[in-house]
């Protein structure tokens, strides 16, 4: 099911899919750990592999003045708290090849992220630290293309590798998924992903806020697990309205169980 070793991973016997998820970014210490807590109790009772994801910083915003952080250190200290409090592993994207030590030093699995899936120094810097490394593809490029970033963590001396889809850029402001990329990139001998909220995105928007379909959220995670996907990622928050990034197509909390209950079954019904 998953060819990584994480050696706080659990339920890999169990035949499920893996889940990364969490909130876009990290908020605070109190939030982080209530929607942590919640995941965990969530995919414990359903026995499925479980990863806590949560955004250090956010890089990548439409108006100078949005939310990009709570301070580097500060987020990347909570992200380890909740490794270490509920014995998850944990993810967070990168940016810059200088922080991948940095950020390793703190979580289990180093995330690119799909604006910079081509950038070689940060692919590199990620395979060198020894942390699987999830790599999205670019909404710019084709499932095929991302043999050549698993290619450059590979050559690096490193084989711990994901491919994480979040659609296809269509139009300016829309985004579609293609499932025919999931077999494809699976077929590079690494898990592969679907980003169950990123995907549905409506970027570029006039208003300089990313817009969002959440309501979709479920139609994509379902085709996903239908066609084989290893793992799914889904954002998810106690209250998206009020979410400080992302808020459009994160997933509210409350409605996550109900999701993962039907995607089990749908599981079930395909291996």
């Amino acid at each position: 099911m998953i060819n990584i070793s994480l050696d706080k991973l659990k339920h890999t016997n169990s035949g499920n899919f893996f889940l990364m998820a969490g909130p876009c970014a990290i908020e605070g210490e109190d939030i982080a750990l209530r929607i942590a807590e919640k995941i965990i109790t969530i995919t414990d009772k359903l026995e499925i592999p479980f990863i806590f994801k949560g955004s250090y910083r956010k890089a990548n915003r439409s108006k100078g003045g949005s939310f990009t952080g709570i301070g580097d250190e500060k987020a990347l200290k909570i992200l380890e708290k909740i490794g270490k409090t509920f014995d998850v592993p944990t993810v967070t994207d990168i940016h810059e090849s200088g922080e991948a030590a940095m950020a390793a030093a703190y979580v289990d699995v180093l995330q690119i992220p799909a604006f910079l899936c081509r950038q070689t120094d940060l692919l590199i810097a990620a395979a060198k630290t020894n942390k699987v490394v999830n790599v999205k593809k670019g909404q710019f490029l084709s499932a095929g293309s991302m043999k050549f970033a698993v290619e450059k963590i590979v050559e690096s001396g490193n084989n711990r590798v994901i491919l994480t889809d979040r659609g296809n850029t269509f139009g300016y402001q829309d985004l579609i998924v293609d499932y025919r990329g999931l077999p494809e990139m699976q077929s590079f001998g690494v898990p592969v992903v679907m980003d169950c909220t990123h995907s549905l995105q409506q970027p570029n928007q006039s208003s300089g806020v990313t817009g969002g379909k959440p309501e979709l959220i479920e139609t994509i995670a379902k085709a996903a697990i239908a066609v084989g996907a290893d793992g799914l990622f889904i954002e998810t928050h106690p209250d998206p309205a009020n979410a400080k990034s992302d808020g459009a197509n994160m997933l509210h909390l409350d409605l996550l169980e109900q999701l993962l209950v039907k995607l089990v079954r749908i599981r079930k019904a395909v291996i």
